[in-house]
């Protein structure tokens, strides 16, 4: 008797995003492939323009409001296909099985509104028969869940009245007024000091553990993923270059690129260095990638595989921890041990 094994919570398979524009056709995604189950935490990382947060507005259906996007593959949410649902099944998912943090939390949330108004708004479009007296005492109780001070009084203040970290609180707590099932955090700490960055690393871990929501970290800071993540995707190019579980990623790390993201890193466990090692050269242009590899031009490895890092793409390999590259596994395992793990 064969048995039919459940589809991941949340489960992506071959998602290409393109923008076509006036200079040349931007592939921004393509082909990515990865999964998560509810209650985990999956961190994507990579440098600006390597598509992690054209991916996060995919699985939102946020693209569907430009022209000029042509998104394909699936996108399947607790059994349910995104990428070809109509605009009015997802509209009902987003702000309520989905949600996101937004980066900028100024620019996210409108100026004319009271933050207390937008809460009680994002409620009552998922909850239509709760009245507005319920509503408002659901979003003050959010607003102290997250850590706002005289959460009653500042219902009624305005973003901009907000400090950075207390806006950011108060779009987590917007994003989760519905207790969504899946959350996606799109760089939340990048403008706020280390204090505060801390503190909202902690509330999503906490949060996330209350709600059992699956979790999407996206992030250019190894060190968020190293706190928060279970697995891991490296973007470049537009491109998943390896994915793995957070502690096989950070201890055995596959692909030139995460050697040296890892090595641009500050490390508190070390002796500390002179000055940190960055990845030579620029990212991609996502209109024009290089053939082959899009990361041989800055790899200082290219050479070693009979040039095939020049003229062939790499496919992604290798199972639980999968890598994209050309060179051998026992050849990367000899480099990383003798030329890259003394230097991180």
């Amino acid at each position: 008797m064969s048995s039919v094994t459940p589809r991941p919570f949340l489960e992506v398979k071959d998602l290409t995003v393109r923008f076509e524009t006036d200079d040349g056709i931007v592939q921004a995604v393509t082909e990515s492939n990865f999964s998560l189950e509810a209650g985990k935490t999956l961190g994507i990382v990579g440098e600006s323009g390597s598509g992690k947060s054209v991916t996060s507005l995919a699985l939102l259906g946020l693209h569907r409001t430009r022209s000029n996007a042509k998104v394909s593959g699936q996108i399947w949410l607790d059994d349910q296909e995104l990428v070809t649902a109509s605009d009015q099944d997802v509209r009902a998912l987003r702000g309520g099985k989905m949600s996101m943090i937004f980066q900028d939390p100024l620019s996210a949330m409108h100026p004319y509104y009271t933050v207390g108004a937008q809460i009680v708004e994002a409620y009552r479009v998922h909850n239509p028969k709760v009245s507005k007296k319920a509503a408002r005492e659901r979003a003050i109780d959010m607003l102290a869940r997250v850590g706002i001070p005289q959460p009653s009084r500042r219902f009624n203040d305005y973003a901009h009245q907000f400090s950075g970290g207390m806006r950011q609180r108060a779009m987590i707590a917007m994003a989760l007024v519905n207790d969504p099932k899946l959350l996606i955090a799109d760089e939340p700490t990048t403008a706020l000091d280390v204090t505060v960055q801390a503190q909202i690393l902690d509330l999503i871990r906490d949060l996330q553990q209350e709600f059992h929501s699956a979790v999407i970290m996206i992030t250019h800071d190894l060190g968020v993923v190293a706190e928060l993540a279970d697995d891991v995707l490296v973007m470049y190019g537009g491109k998943i270059i390896e994915r793995g579980a957070a502690v096989d990623l950070f201890q055995r790390p596959q692909h030139p690129y995460t050697w040296g993201l890892l090595g641009s890193m500050p490390r508190l466990d070390r002796e500390v260095r002179d000055r940190l090692t960055p990845v030579k050269g620029s990212p991609p242009s996502l209109i024009n990638l290089p053939s082959g590899c899009a990361f041989h031009p800055r790899c200082p490895y290219a050479g070693r595989n009979g040039d095939r890092s020049f003229t062939d793409t790499p496919v992604l390999t290798g199972g639980a921890h999968a890598v994209a590259c050309h060179l051998p596994a026992e050849e990367r395992a000899k480099i990383f041990k003798e030329e890259v793990a003394p230097n991180l």
